[in-house]
């Protein structure tokens, strides 16, 4: 299923994971991990925001994916399905054909 994580990152845990070289170790271990479809980056919110858009093949890959975020920056995560242009055009058929 493709979904899209972002994390906020807590300003002090970043400031130090930058110091340290962990931040972009970090990330560069993520996006080795998701092979996303995009990964943006920036500010949100005042704070250090990243969004990437990834399949995820099973739930339980979840938690070893983002723990390096909780642990290492302290973000605060979400994750949601998303779907591309083509996928809304294939649901929205589904639908159509679906009603009476």
């Amino acid at each position: 299923m493709r979904v899209m994580l972002r994390a906020h990152m807590d300003t002090q845990a970043g400031n130090e994971a930058i110091k340290n070289g962990g931040l972009p170790r970090t990330m560069k271990e993520l996006m080795e991990k998701v092979k996303p479809e995009a990964a943006y980056f920036g500010l949100s919110e005042g704070v250090r925001s990243c969004w990437i858009v990834f399949d995820l093949q099973n739930s339980e890959d979840l938690p070893p994916l983002v723990e390096d975020l909780f642990s290492q920056l302290h973000a605060e995560i979400e994750v949601q399905p998303v779907m591309n242009a083509d996928d809304l055009e294939k649901g929205l058929a589904a639908l159509k054909s679906a009603r009476p």
